[in-house]
């Protein structure tokens, strides 16, 4: 079942809304990709986690260099 708006896992319920609804995008693909349910609840939690935490990686790489360039 794909999950739209505020339909979302209950797993997903506590998570930052930009996490949430990342997860809810990736879960969705996944869904369309033959995955079952309880697979892409985890897999698109998990892999929003890992992108929201590599773009903040590349934003303190990014202040550090501009910190050192001054």
């Amino acid at each position: 079942m794909p999950w739209y708006n505020n339909d979302y896992p209950p797993s997903y319920k506590n998570q930052p809304v930009h996490i949430r609804d990342k997860s809810v995008e990736i879960a969705n693909a996944l869904l369309q990709e033959g995955n079952d349910e309880g697979t892409a609840i985890a897999i698109g939690l998990k892999l929003a986690r890992e992108h929201f935490a590599k773009k903040e990686e590349e934003n303190n790489i990014a202040k550090l260099k501009d910190d050192h360039t001054i």
